[in-house]
């Protein structure tokens, strides 16, 4: 999925919070604090951009949607794991899977989920005038959704209700990642009533998730609830999000939020062994890449020697030293460390401004005087560009003569419409669904592919991507992946940046807040200790 806020529009929007603490009606919008939700965990956050798990495809909204609503399956780690189904059974050539529903689970109204549940929110999801961006990619497997998705029909072939607690579902190959697919929102269950309200109706969402939405003033708060009715495991605490709310870390001090992000402007505290938020400080591992894609088919990029000359124009590790305080990991490449798969010997396109300038020469512009004119699109408000970015595009201007402009998208229209916004570079940034290099490799570069922004293609790419998509051996399946990999690296695809990882400050008395591989909350664990 998509992440653009840690280290960006975060930073921004906490700049922006120290400098206007008081104001309202601008851009953010800034608050007095509210007081504590007693007998809640109390967390800091900008709040979701939309409830709906059809549409829902960035980190903003996500952690919300998670709590809410829920699915056949789940990530347990690494792997899927029964949720609403309990168990499920797959033909031996790997293309029909049989999903045997729970009949305990229900509805936040108390309406109990059937498998017919499951067919309208997946045939919905893949309606074109629920206008999803996820649904091709994470439910296009299934027989008959592309159908569904071009308007040719309404129903989903390869779906077929057995009984209210059966359902079965058809491939179009057998895939080794499809369960995982599974887990991400778009296959999420959705109560056909509460979507027939209206077309807010995620405003106030019917769910099957371990909480229910009980209070939500955008700008202000969300509270989440409890489920009674949830059927997994369950913590016993309410969680209060103050939304924009103030300075995280001078809530977090002052006692109004248990938990609070650390971005660069205060890892020199948190890290301080003598200070006092040390010991209250946990370093979360993230599968996810920060980078900044090209647009290989507009000039000056759709030469493959300009886009490595931009590479190798880069000192990433001088820029993260200096501008991120070392928080995040150098990529060379695309797929994350600890990411299943992972290649420690790909070769990248490392700092070496003397092969730039002679890539730039080599290229059918000649020289950097000749390149047109090239804008970076970014998420943010007010021209307000973080340190780190104006430190690449200084590197750019010195190294190899080239100027760069930049243009911002509003943080809630970014993610959404950035493919039809891109101008000659884009940054952004991914974060691992499931951990898979399928989910990277896949669904950022394969020709086509509703994410690969940068519109790269190259068939020899997809052929080797096709080929590990139904490779069922294990150790195969990386090998073409990391082959894939290096040659989407040798050409430059994109500008692979670091690696996430994300840092937060834990009161002593949460107890079992943790993120999960995709770097949400798993809140339905956390409890405040007595």
């Amino acid at each position: 999925m998509k992440k653009i806020w840690q280290l960006t529009l975060l930073a921004i929007l906490i700049c922006a919070l120290a400098a206007l603490p008081l104001i309202v009606g601008c851009q953010p919008k800034v608050i007095l604090s509210p007081a504590r939700e007693a007998g809640a965990l109390n967390l800091w956050d900008t709040g979701p951009i939309t409830l709906d798990p059809a549409i829902s495809s960035e980190m903003t909204s996500h952690p919300y949607v998670m709590q809410i609503f829920s699915g056949l399956v789940r990530l347990n780690g690494s792997k899927p794991a029964p949720d609403i189904a309990e168990r499920w059974d797959r033909t031996n050539d790997g293309k029909t899977y049989t999903f045997y529903l729970r009949k305990e689970v229900k509805f936040h109204n108390g309406r109990k989920v059937t498998a017919q549940d499951f067919k309208y929110s997946w045939e919905r999801a893949c309606h074109p005038e629920t206008r999803s961006q996820t649904a091709a990619t994470y439910l296009g497997d299934i027989v008959g959704v592309k159908d569904v998705l071009e308007g040719k029909t309404t129903k989903i072939s390869g779906i077929e209700v057995i009984n209210d607690y059966t359902l079965k579902v058809t491939i179009n190959a057998p895939k080794a990642y499809f369960l995982a697919k599974l887990t991400y929102p778009t296959a999420f269950v959705v109560d056909r009533a509460n979507v027939e309200t209206g077309k807010k109706w995620w405003q106030k969402p019917n769910g099957t998730g371990p909480f229910r939405l009980r209070e939500w003033k955008p700008g202000e708060i969300l509270v989440l609830e409890l489920n009674e009715y949830y059927y997994g495991q369950l913590a016993t605490t309410n969680i209060a999000f103050h939304l924009l709310a103030g300075m995280p870390m001078a809530m977090y001090e002052l006692g109004e939020i248990d938990v609070a992000p650390v971005d660069e402007n205060y890892i020199d505290i948190a890290t301080d062994k003598s200070g006092p938020f040390y010991k209250e400080l946990a370093i979360f591992p993230e599968l996810s890449l920060f980078y900044i894609g090209f647009n290989t088919q507009k000039p000056p990029f759709d030469d493959v020697d300009v886009r490595r000359a931009f590479c190798y124009a880069i000192n990433k590790e001088r820029i993260i030293k200096l501008t991120l305080k070392d928080m995040v990991t150098k990529a060379d490449g695309i797929l994350p460390l600890n990411l299943p798969g992972y290649n420690e010997n790909l070769e990248g396109l490392s700092y070496d401004v003397a092969k730039a300038k002679e890539l730039i020469a080599n290229s059918k512009y000649g020289s950097a005087a000749n390149l047109p004119p090239i804008r970076l699109t970014t998420s943010g408000w007010g021209g307000n560009i973080p340190e780190y970015l104006g430190a690449i595009i200084e590197d750019w201007q010195q190294n190899i003569g080239v100027e760069v402009t930049v243009r911002q998208l509003e943080p809630e229209v970014f993610s959404y419409y950035l493919k039809d916004e891109a101008d000659e570079m884009f940054i952004s940034g991914w974060i691992a669904d499931y951990p898979d290099p399928q989910n990277f490799l896949d669904i950022l570069f394969h020709t086509g592919a509703e994410y690969n922004t940068g519109n790269y293609s190259n068939p020899d790419v997809d052929a080797l991507l096709d080929q590990a998509g139904i490779e069922a051996d294990e150790a195969k399946r990386f090998t073409l992946y990391q082959q894939a990999e290096q040659i989407i690296v040798d050409e430059a695809a994109c500008l692979p940046l670091w690696f996430g990882r994300t840092y937060l400050l834990i009161k002593p008395y949460v107890k079992n807040y943790k993120l999960d591989a995709q770097g949400i909350p798993t809140l339905s664990e956390a409890y405040l200790e007595k």
